[in-house]
């Protein structure tokens, strides 16, 4: 064996490995490293769902100021003060000429407002509700995305980095051989280029996985050194199982039940705005003591408003308006929730074919392409160029399929997420 053939043995022993099958990438001693599922468990509890559910708790607070009655009115008055004559001597309570009295009204809400006013209230509560779970999944959403890019990021570090080591040690390779006169020095400088390639797309891989580690912290709310587990690549790529009751998930859908119970609660409220035509009566009572004329006098009285000229159509025309508005609210949130599960069905369909395709054929026929290029240029039998090529084209179908990868284990853990989400999540 030739001197040229041993040295270029030795590259492909320290090229080839970046190309195998990808492998973790060991995690720094400071890092913390994350599983999907513990990712998923601290983005339910993060900023934007305890914001929503804050909003919650003023909903259900809503719900006690508006189930109560009109407190009663207690008064007192003094009269019968008489100015020119005086009020005479003695007590001030007991004996004086003073028209004494104390009272008490209360107010008697007519149309069922109070139930009317409450179910409002309650159902406004029930939207709350369905607003927490909503902004739940769309954080788990989007922690998942940001997982599967940080894991993605791991990995594509791990490529770039052999692959950096791999054109280093062919470099140093050329320049051993330059010096033996077995290399032309122009074939050694394009070595060299590709070398400082390589080096340049490592750091640019560790940058864009910091920024990934970044990304994923800010929605679980950790520090930024998390790493994500090589394990938690799906299983297996497969397209999304047929079937399945589209509208059935459509409307199970949390923001559809929020939209829903909107509605419910704009009803209740035009039935309150149309019980205002129903007066409110005002009935009260007072005792009364006016030294000289008697010591127990009783008062009774009813109050209630003339609604002359005015039948609340204001009130009751706002009150339809808004019950309209969330209706058309709701046609949209269920048109747009139906379109969104129709869109997710197909692009988790979609990607599964494309890792598919990748996995099974485009990634190992460029492993076969790369290895008979390195084996013919050991032998002579083809040109530098031609091995770069060859190692350009490997390296490009690697990362390729990564991404492939990564789109469909978002694809499919987006579709998860909306119909099947305890498969991702722990058991309660």
């Amino acid at each position: 064996m030739s001197i040229r053939q041993l040295f270029l043995l030795s590259a492909l022993a320290c090229a080839l490995p970046g190309w195998a099958q990808t492998a973790p990438v060991p995690a720094s001693p400071a890092a913390t490293s994350l599983t999907l599922v513990q990712a998923l468990t601290a983005a339910q509890g993060n900023s934007d769902v305890a914001q929503a559910r804050h909003a919650l708790a003023a909903a259900r607070a809503d719900v006690l100021g508006a189930d109560h009655a009109p407190a009663p009115v207690l008064s007192t008055k003094a009269a019968s003060i008489d100015l020119q004559h005086g009020i005479g001597p003695g007590n001030v309570v007991t004996r004086k000429r003073i028209d004494k009295s104390i009272g008490i009204d209360w107010t008697w809400e007519r149309g069922n407002k109070r139930a009317l006013r409450t179910l409002a209230a309650q159902r406004n509560a029930e939207a709350a509700q369905a607003d927490v779970e909503d902004v739940q999944t769309q954080q788990l959403q989007a922690t998942l995305g940001a997982y599967y890019d940080l894991l993605a990021a791991q990995e594509r570090l791990r490529e770039t980095q052999e692959i950096e080591r791999g054109m280093a040690e062919l470099d140093r390779l050329a320049a051993r051989r330059v010096k033996a006169g077995d290399l032309a020095q122009q074939d050694a400088a394009r070595t060299r280029i590709e070398a400082e390639r390589a080096r340049t797309e490592t750091q640019s891989a560790a940058l864009a996985r910091e920024q990934a580690a970044l990304a994923l912290a800010q929605l679980i709310a950790q520090g930024p050194g998390v790493e994500a587990s090589a394990t938690d690549w799906p299983a297996r790529i497969e397209p999304p199982a047929e079937g399945g009751d589209l509208m059935a998930w459509a409307e199970a859908r949390a923001d559809v039940r929020a939209a829903l119970a909107r509605v419910q609660a704009a009803q209740a409220a035009l039935d309150n705005a149309q019980a205002l035509r129903k007066a409110d009566v005002t009935v009260g009572a007072s005792y009364d003591h006016f030294p000289g004329t008697s010591n127990r006098l009783l008062e009774l009285r009813a109050q209630f408003p003339l609604q002359w000229g005015y039948r609340f159509e204001g009130e009751i025309g706002r009150a339809q308006a808004e019950l309209s508005q969330a209706q058309e609210a709701l046609d949209k949130t269920r048109r747009l929730a139906l379109l969104d599960l129709q869109s997710l069905q197909q692009t988790a369909a979609s990607a599964a074919l494309r890792a598919a395709s990748f996995e099974s054929g485009i990634l190992p026929r460029a492993r076969q392409v790369a290895q008979s290029a390195e084996l013919a240029y050991t032998k002579g039998a083809t040109s530098l160029t031609d091995l770069l090529d060859a190692r350009r084209t490997l390296r490009a179908t690697a990362l390729e399929a990564l991404s492939a990868r990564l789109d469909y284990a978002k694809a499919q853990g987006n579709w998860l997420l909306r119909t099947q989400p305890r498969t991702l999540l722990p058991t309660p």
